[in-house]
């Protein structure tokens, strides 16, 4: 038995690279009632269809800037992954309006729909950039994180759960760096372009990604934010493991752009605990109607409070992963 089991997901940007591995994930390992995908693009859907096409499916097209579709679209729903967002950090610097809209609006019109139809459990998914942003596509995530954590309260005592799931670069998603190296490599390039030789990043895989949002469900209370520990890698190393050489082209930082990230800003040490593997950032406010303790989560994993200047930082993050081990990664991700 597990968790999702004779219940209705639904996936908002459910076509994306997440959302894929998700459905793969819940069409093998549990017997869901529905899973529902829920996007705008027509074109990506039709494609999934033709991969993703078990009885229990259903693709509903629909913007998450629309709140009345959702309400509909989450009729008797369960649960909620909100994996629907601009992601593409220059695009919205140059776009703030439609990043606005879609990233923290939709945010709103997501919650607005769970809490009217009476779904359980919500988590949303997050990034790195969220945690002391300097650009705008990580401003926006915070303010969704924001919304998600704040809804427990809106809720009620007894309405759905909403959670945040916050981690790194995905290895091989959709518009990340390792298809693109992978494209410039097929076409002859002698030296791969590198924003800045020192750039560090945090690393996970969708594997990963989706079974920490998985494992997640199960240990929420509502409103965490759930980080995972995982390792870093380096720009150049990256650039060795895929073209063998260790010959780049430095072309500057891209507006938006940092040179390292944070998962876990040091003004947030005192609300974060530390589990075996991961981290969860408990609410900066206290819910009018819950006494939750964060330290002791549903499955009875048991956490302790990080020292007061800790910081959970790509640079100086104590995994890093070798040349070899990115090559390994690589190759198991085409």
């Amino acid at each position: 038995m597990t968790l999702f089991d004779g219940k209705t997901i639904l996936i908002t940007g459910g076509t994306g690279s997440f959302g894929k591995r998700f459905v793969s994930y819940l069409l093998n390992n549990a017997s869901p009632k529905r899973v529902i995908i829920y996007s705008r693009d027509e074109l990506k859907q039709f494609e999934m269809q033709q991969q993703y096409n078990a009885r229990c499916m259903r693709y509903f097209i629909g913007d998450v800037r629309d709140n009345e579709r959702l309400k509909i679209a989450m009729k008797d729903v369960d649960y909620v992954v909100h994996a629907a967002a601009l992601k593409q950090v220059p695009a919205a610097e140059y776009n703030p309006n439609e990043c606005i809209k879609t990233n923290i609006n939709g945010a709103q019109n997501v919650i607005d729909a769970a809490i009217a139809n009476d779904v359980a459990r919500v988590i949303a998914l997050s990034t790195d950039k969220a945690a002391n942003p300097v650009n705008l596509y990580g401003a926006t995530k915070l303010a969704s994180d924001k919304l998600f954590v704040a809804a427990n309260n809106i809720s009620g005592a007894k309405g759905p759960r909403f959670s945040v799931v916050r981690y790194g670069n995905v290895v091989g998603s959709r518009g990340s760096v390792v298809p693109f190296f992978r494209k410039l490599l097929a076409e002859g390039c002698e030296e791969l372009p590198v924003t800045h030789p020192e750039m560090t990043r945090f690393w996970i895989t969708l594997d990963e990604g989706v079974e920490f949002v998985v494992k997640n469900f199960s240990r929420m209370q509502g409103g965490e934010i759930f980080v995972p520990k995982i390792p870093s890698i380096r720009i150049t190393d990256l650039v060795t493991a895929m073209s063998g050489k260790p010959d780049h082209k430095v072309i500057g930082i891209r507006p938006g752009e940092k040179l390292h990230e944070v998962m876990v800003p040091e003004e947030m040490a005192h609300h974060t605990i530390e589990f075996d593997d991961h981290y969860v950032i408990a609410p900066a406010i206290v819910f009018f109607d819950k006494n939750i303790n964060y330290k002791l989560n549903r499955l009875s994993e048991q956490g302790q409070p990080v020292s007061d200047k800790f910081e959970y930082h790509s640079g100086t993050n104590p995994h890093f992963l070798s040349i070899d081990e990115l090559q390994v990664l690589d190759k198991s991700t085409v």
